[in-house]
């Protein structure tokens, strides 16, 4: 649910909230900004009091954007079933999780609604402004971060296989291995085809991949772990690499959009 630093602020400053026993310091197009939320962001974020204010105004400013964005209940539980699986949960497992770390069920789905609100206005308003990548920007992003872009050199596996299809498709849904071929194996990612080593990168430590036929059977891998570190080819990293620089060109464009909103918004300095 985090893509930039607006959309973290949501519970930052929900808890600032929470405590509100200071003043009004700003008041943006109607919505107050209060000093107990400064020193919130200012705290959690690691940034001086003027960026806190000066984030939070931007908050301001997005929450009045989204007056009319609306997301249907239907589309927040779909949301919040997602965010279980992620987690390797059901909904009502992590509704217990949830309160047993002190969070009420309806602060945590308005958290989920005011971040679909934001990625909602974001994807309407700022994506659609970024054209796609050159192959000459990319290249060139990848030079001079080329640091940022590593993989672990090892990777430890249980491989399963079946001939059958039918009895990778029960393993993978109950986990009961009979009838299925199984070892344990270390690979170089070197020497691993990038189809699987993209599959193997992303599927969690204990958690299983989807099935691959190999020809003659079917196989599926647990992930063990992933060890030690290796730079990564540009043809590699290429997805991460447009990732990474759309993302810096989403961030400049937010900035560039709110920039321009905020010379004709109604904000009030009070302190």
């Amino acid at each position: 649910m985090k893509r930039f630093v607006l959309l973290s602020l949501f519970a930052i400053i929900t808890l600032a909230h929470t405590k509100m026993v200071d003043g009004v310091a700003v008041i943006v197009e109607g919505e107050v900004v209060t000093t107990a939320e400064i020193r919130a962001v200012s705290s959690q974020m690691g940034v001086s009091k003027k960026e806190a204010r000066e984030l939070l105004i931007q908050d301001r400013l997005q929450k009045a954007a989204m007056k009319n964005v609306s997301i249907a209940d239907r589309d927040i539980d779909a949301k919040i079933v997602m965010i279980a699986q992620k987690n390797n949960l059901s909904v009502k497992k992590m509704q217990k999780v949830l309160k047993s770390q002190g969070t009420r069920w309806s602060k945590f789905r308005l958290s989920v609604k005011e971040s679909m609100k934001k990625e909602k206005f974001f994807q309407k308003h700022i994506v659609t402004t970024i054209p796609n990548p050159s192959q000459t920007e990319l290249k060139n992003y990848y030079k001079k971060h080329k640091k940022e872009f590593t993989m672990p050199s090892k990777v430890r596996l249980v491989e399963y296989s079946s001939k059958s299809q039918k009895k990778m498709d029960k393993f993978l849904k109950d986990k009961k291995s009979k009838g299925l071929s199984r070892r344990t194996i270390t690979k170089s990612t070197k020497k691993l085809n990038p189809t699987l080593l993209a599959t193997i990168l992303s599927t969690p430590n204990g958690s299983f991949t989807k099935s691959f036929n190999a020809g003659d059977k079917y196989i599926c891998y647990k992930v063990l772990s992933k060890t030690g570190k290796r730079n990564s080819s540009f043809e590699a990293s290429k997805g991460a690499i447009i990732s990474k620089w759309k993302q810096k060109q989403q961030t400049k464009a937010l900035k560039d959009y709110f920039a321009k909103h905020k010379t004709n918004a109604n904000i009030q300095i009070i302190r």
